[in-house]
């Protein structure tokens, strides 16, 4: 009886330090999706709610739309834009496109436009067929790398910069972004009058590079053209 009654209580000893460590793990793991979930969703709560940004002046570039228009910063000048760098293979992009759409067309009337900036390096004809069988109405062009890295570079796809009407950059988000967000975010930004381009001074915090400007986010940094 005694070496039964040892062996049980051995065996109820592994089983208790067993569903400790269980619960740690499982306390570690939740305090990472926390993390992670916060890295999203942070953005788009702010981006909702209006918290007022500024990440600096939209970079200047110049591409050709699939429909031969030529889009810059000077040409989307007084509208709230969102900069969308996506691609056809990418599944959280062609999950939040139709929603784009929807946005856009409901939208454009005040004054807002999207650009989806395709990263595809099979060239144009594959984002053509693309955006023509989904029936995509917004402005699409072809990105190039060195247009991604004057947007600071992707970490990821998609990635979205909402320019506001003077184009300053006011919510960056990383990965999905909801149109229901999006919506919201819009609507604060239309409701803003654009400001003049020289009332936009961003002061160079350490980034090496003269009229640079560096934003610690999550504890990276990404450099930003004022």
């Amino acid at each position: 009886m005694t070496e039964t009654g040892g062996r049980t209580e051995t065996t109820t000893d592994e089983e208790s330090r067993g569903a400790r460590i269980w619960r740690q793990i499982e306390r570690v793991v939740f305090i990472g999706v926390l993390i992670f979930a916060g890295s999203r969703l942070g953005p788009q709560i702010a981006a909702a709610v209006g918290v007022q940004r500024d990440l600096g002046r939209m970079p200047a570039f110049s591409v050709e739309s699939l429909d031969g228009d030529i889009v810059s910063p000077e040409a989307l000048r007084g509208k709230v834009v969102l900069v969308n760098f996506w691609a056809t293979w990418c599944g959280p992009c062609r999950v939040e496109m139709p929603g784009f759409q929807k946005v856009y067309e409901d939208l454009k009337g005040e004054g807002f436009v999207i650009l989806g900036l395709a990263t595809d390096r099979e060239g144009r004809g594959v984002v053509q067929r693309y955006v023509e069988e989904r029936g995509v109405t917004y402005p699409i062009a072809l990105s190039s790398n060195r247009l991604e890295q004057d947007f600071g570079g992707l970490r990821g796809l998609p990635m979205s910069y909402l320019v506001d009407r003077s184009g300053v950059i006011r919510h960056r988000v990383f990965g999905f972004f909801a149109s229901p967000t999006l919506r919201l975010a819009v609507g604060h930004l239309l409701e803003e009058e654009a400001v003049p381009a020289s009332a936009h001074v961003t002061e160079s915090r350490g980034s090496g590079v003269p009229g640079v400007r560096t934003e610690i986010t999550g504890g990276q940094s990404a450099k930003r053209s004022p």
